[in-house]
């Protein structure tokens, strides 16, 4: 049996969701009995993969970078789960939605810079004029809420699609938590 691929990602957000990822501990090596990760900061691989089973993907859709990927990472992607409260609401990025994309610039790199104060021309992604929930860019199948979401309930939603079953969420988790 052709074990289920794995992959994750992250856009706009803190990482916090990752980091919940990593304390389902041990148990990671009984969904490894099933699956293979093959993509995803804890993987060495720098290419998203054709053919990928189920994506995790946490942080809001705030740059051009983020639209980019997202949108691959659908395209490439049987099930996307929208990972966490930043991917689903677009929660701390999204604050950002109240000022004039101009204004965070000049605040990052002239108001708040003591030296050099220049914008960066070199590898900086573009941002949009908003930070948007994934949901908002690409259809999603799947939404995991929590800032970051209990590591209890993680592994049990990866191990549901690891079994070809949608997790039930109902009173598993709530936003914020």
């Amino acid at each position: 049996m052709e074990k289920v691929k794995i992959a994750t990602s992250w856009l706009d957000g803190c990482s916090g969701c990752h980091m919940s990822l990593l304390d389902i501990d041990e148990r990671i090596l009984t969904l490894l009995e099933s699956a293979d990760i093959v993509y995803g900061p804890l993987v060495d691989f720098k290419d998203y993969p054709q053919g990928v089973d189920v994506a995790i993907v946490e942080g809001a859709v705030s740059s051009d970078e983020d639209e980019e990927k997202i949108t691959k990472i659908r395209k490439l992607t049987k099930i996307l789960v929208s990972f966490g409260d930043c991917a689903i609401t677009a929660n701390i990025p999204g604050m950002r939605n109240y000022f004039p994309t101009k204004e965070l610039y000049e605040r990052a790199y002239f108001e708040n810079a003591d030296l050099n104060q220049k914008r960066p021309s070199i590898r900086i992604p573009h941002l949009l004029s908003h930070a948007r929930p994934i949901h908002e860019v690409v259809t999603v199948d799947v939404f995991l809420p929590g800032c970051p979401p209990p590591a209890d309930v993680i592994f049990y939603s990866l191990s549901e699609l690891i079994n070809g079953r949608l997790p039930d969420l109902k009173g598993k988790t709530r936003f914020g938590r």
